[in-house]
């Protein structure tokens, strides 16, 4: 038996109330869906979760040409994903960024606290330092100046690879190279030579760490990815090619 359409729209109001589900859609007070209808499942996604910011991180690395769950790591160990984050020296939000370098990468005043900003400015200024190390072909071995320079400034590692090279070590090499004279400039003999520009480095501990815990920390990240995408491959029955379909 056909219902008559004035009991019957009646009748699905009632019903998607209970379920608390819309299950039809009206339009021009017309029913144009029909009970039981279900929409198609959204298709899985391909990333593992991280953080409430995963998306702005994958925006912003895309326009760089980075891995979203490296930036992931240098937020996570500024800031701990915190956007009211604020350093002693000033750094704030959760890519704790100086107020003069989002500034210099065009960034307005009333937009310095706005997360997503915060996090496409960081992404710049990190693009910006890859350019500076343009010269270390190893993106891993370049990685280690650009996360001191994002700590420390460019000028205190800039100085650092003056003094290894002036030593006769690498310039370019970081573990056992640069990183120790970063460690030397709190002493006057080495920022007091004449190839450091900047005086006395005090915060080395710091930024030895930083560098540390972001590549560790990436790896982690990375690592939890890959576990990701072999799980969904193999419950969903899904080629690598078919995968790579939904990014």
């Amino acid at each position: 038996m056909k219902i008559p359409r004035r009991v019957l729209y009646p009748l699905l109001l009632v019903i998607a109330f209970i379920v608390g589900e819309m299950i039809f859609v009206v339009e021009d007070n017309d029913i144009i869906g029909h009970l039981g209808e279900t929409s198609e499942e959204p298709a899985p996604s391909p990333y593992v979760h991280i953080s409430g910011l995963d998306e702005h991180f994958r925006d912003a690395a895309d326009s760089i040409g980075w891995d979203w769950t490296l930036l992931a790591a240098v937020c996570y160990t500024e800031s701990k994903f915190d956007s009211n984050a604020v350093s002693h020296v000033g750094a704030f939000g959760v890519m704790q960024m100086l107020p003069a370098t989002l500034r210099s990468l065009g960034v307005p005043d009333s937009l310095h606290g706005d997360t997503r900003t915060n996090i496409h400015a960081g992404a710049r200024y990190l693009k910006r330092l890859e350019h500076v190390f343009r010269r270390i072909k190893s993106f891993d071995e370049r990685l280690n100046f650009i996360l001191a320079s994002y700590n420390a400034g460019i000028g205190q590692v800039n100085d650092a690879m003056a003094l290894a090279q002036k030593y006769g070590r690498s310039r370019y090499v970081w573990h056992n190279g640069v990183d120790t004279f970063m460690i030397l400039k709190k002493y006057p003999e080495y920022y007091n030579d004449s190839v450091c520009k900047l005086g006395a480095f005090n915060s080395s501990d710091e930024t030895l760490q930083f560098v540390n815990k972001v590549t560790r920390r990436w790896k982690r990240y990375q690592s939890l990815q890959k576990d990701y995408e072999d799980s969904l491959k193999a419950a969903l029955g899904m080629s690598d090619s078919l995968f790579n379909t939904l990014r």
